[in-house]
């Protein structure tokens, strides 16, 4: 074997070791028992719980995320059949609507964007979670990535006013992705380091109250 060779194979060795240690140290999560999301499932439950879900239609987009809320009405709408970037005319408006972890794979984010103001009813609540320091992960496609600020201009330049803010990561949990979706085991640490964020996400609203308005007494 050539000096080449035997480096490339070095690598390859070393790598498939990396990758198994890291998938018997985290393990393969479940997409809600994914530690990198744990943080802002945590937030958005307990926003949804404040609402309270019991008054509001719901819709999520490419995903079931938040369906375990005793929402009013819940409905889902899936890729390819609804296209957040050339969608249907749309002919029913929510007062909650979610969108987690979509827009890293939409070709014009902006215009995924105005379609998420568009679905909302006036005066209710877009939620948007999208990937930072992350792997690529193709769903058909992978476009982007978002920091905080980068999240608050497309939900600005759509329309809305962004209610709350966030991120959390850390380098340790950045690590952690690097093979797998990892679990948290129980001897890491949850401090988020602002510099290190693996999620972002906003919770942001339609202005104007309209009819059955979650803002509504």
């Amino acid at each position: 074997m050539s000096a080449t060779g035997r480096k490339l194979f070095s690598r390859e060795t070393l790598f498939g070791i990396e990758r198994r240690v890291a998938r018997r140290l985290y393990g393969r999560a479940r997409e809600r028992d994914q530690w990198l999301r744990q943080a802002m499932f945590e937030h958005v439950d307990e926003f949804f719980r404040a609402l309270p879900p019991e008054r509001c239609d719901a819709v999520e987009v490419s995903g079931t995320f938040y369906d375990s809320h005793p929402w009013r009405s819940y409905e889902q709408r899936h890729y390819p059949e609804f296209d957040l970037c050339n969608p249907s005319p749309i002919t029913r408006r929510f007062d909650v609507v979610i969108c987690d972890q979509v827009l890293e794979h939409v070709v014009d984010p902006n215009r995924a964007a105005t379609t998420l103001a568009d679905l909302c009813a006036p005066g209710g609540y877009v939620v948007v979670g999208v990937p930072f320091l992350v792997k690529i992960h193709p769903a058909p496609g992978d476009y982007w990535r978002f920091t905080a600020d980068g999240l608050r201009l497309v939900l600005e330049r759509a329309g809305l006013d962004v209610v709350e803010l966030r991120s959390w990561g850390n380098r340790h949990c950045v690590n952690a992705n690097f093979f797998a979706w990892a679990k948290k085991p129980a001897w890491a640490s949850n401090t988020n380091e602002p510099d290190f964020p693996v999620t972002v996400w906003a919770i942001a609203r339609r202005p104007g109250i309209g009819s059955g308005s979650p803002t509504e007494s």
